[in-house]
């Protein structure tokens, strides 16, 4: 009768040495080959994994410099806010000082002219005291030369003088 695999002792003899040789062959293979791959694909997840450590320590690092950027650019803000006030009380402080200077150098050109506008005044008068002095001197003199002498003269002048008095020449 015809067998269907057509078992005998030589096939399975050659099926038993090549399922060893597979065997031998694999433990060989995996020795110089799967070893080898597994390692590589073993460092290869560690630095896979340092990369996303370090990827993450780093974009950790760099949102706390942008918050350090953000802080640092509030407080310039501030700063220059602070900045411009100060200006600004500057500016207003040297105004009320160049507004009091000017008041005061007004003050002092007022009075300046006042003072000169008095002596003016007084000069006139007595421009006007001197010559009224000498108008009534002369008239005076040409009146009383014919009947009055020098002395008699001299005494009245100093009492038409007297009484019109000095109020009257300073006004």
């Amino acid at each position: 009768m015809e067998r269907l695999f057509d078992l005998d002792f030589q096939l399975l003899h050659d099926a038993v040495l090549t399922l060893i040789s597979v065997i031998v062959l694999f433990f060989i293979m995996s020795n110089f080959l799967f070893n080898p791959v597994r390692e590589f694909l073993e460092k290869r997840k560690n630095k896979i994994a340092e990369d996303l450590s370090y990827a993450s320590s780093q974009k950790e690092e760099a949102v706390a410099l942008k918050e350090e950027y953000d802080q640092r650019l509030s407080a310039v803000d501030k700063e220059a806010e602070e900045i411009l006030k100060d200006a600004r009380k500057r500016a207003l402080a040297t105004e009320n000082r160049i507004v009091a200077e000017a008041k005061e150098e007004a003050a002092r050109i007022m009075q300046r002219a006042n003072e000169e506008a008095v002596l003016a005044k007084q000069k006139v008068a007595d421009d006007v005291k001197k010559e009224m002095v000498s108008l009534a001197s002369a008239m005076a003199g040409k009146v009383v030369a014919a009947n009055i002498d020098t002395t008699v003269q001299d005494s009245l002048i100093d009492e038409t003088l007297k009484e019109i008095g000095e109020s009257t020449w300073l006004s």
